[in-house]
């Protein structure tokens, strides 16, 4: 059984026990999470498909931990006009682990 949930703008495939590392969430290490943007589940019978969302399917989740990518640089140049603008980034990031799948057919 898996299902595909939509956090942060992006989508996800979910599976039981499965870890999942999504843009920063709200919420303690440890606390429980809910997914409620539930695009489609596979079940054991049929799968289930939403139109855009499934709208009884909920995906559980368990924060792990919240931490922040390597750093990657960007350069600016614009040239013979010595001007160079050099700036990191890290992008912060929650990992999740999927607990339960609970859909409704």
């Amino acid at each position: 059984m898996y299902a595909i949930i939509e956090t942060g703008g992006k989508q996800y495939r979910a599976e039981p026990n499965g870890i999942l590392q999504v843009e920063s969430l709200e919420g303690d290490v440890g606390s429980i999470i809910q997914f409620d943007s539930v695009r489609f589940v596979q079940t054991d019978q049929a799968p289930i498909v939403g139109s855009p969302m499934i709208t009884d399917a909920v995906v559980k989740g368990e924060i792990i931990r919240h931490a922040r990518t390597r750093s990657i640089t960007i350069f600016k140049k614009k040239r013979r006009k010595n001007y160079r603008r050099t700036k990191g980034h890290r992008q912060g990031f929650t990992q999740v682990r999927i607990t339960e799948i609970v859909a409704s057919a």
